[in-house]
């Protein structure tokens, strides 16, 4: 199972938007994706560390390294296939380079 961490400023309207089209799309491709929403504030570098790939709504300083591999997924929230399609296939891209499955 391939765990994604999506962060939003509250943790509750945007971050989980993201987690439900990233699940379907992911889906989709014949991947299993398992996403958890937060909110920003509570991320620390522990908690990252337990996840493969970090949907982030905007570029945030939360005070360390990141260093699980990032996308920015805020494109998700226009609904429009055009602009979320380049943050589906990103994230296909992060799953195939570092073999997760």
């Amino acid at each position: 199972m391939i765990k994604m961490l999506a962060a939003c400023g509250a943790g509750v309207n945007s971050s989980h938007q993201i987690k439900n089209a990233m699940e379907t799309e992911m889906k989709n491709r014949g991947y299993a994706l398992k996403c958890d929403a937060v909110m920003v504030k509570d991320i620390t570098e522990d908690m990252l560390s337990k996840y493969d790939i970090f949907a982030r709504i905007s570029k945030t300083d939360l005070g360390f390294d990141v260093k699980t591999p990032t996308v920015d997924a805020g494109p998700i929230l226009y609904r429009m296939p055009a602009m979320a399609k380049p943050v589906y296939d990103q994230v296909e891209k992060i799953i195939k380079e570092n073999n997760l499955k």
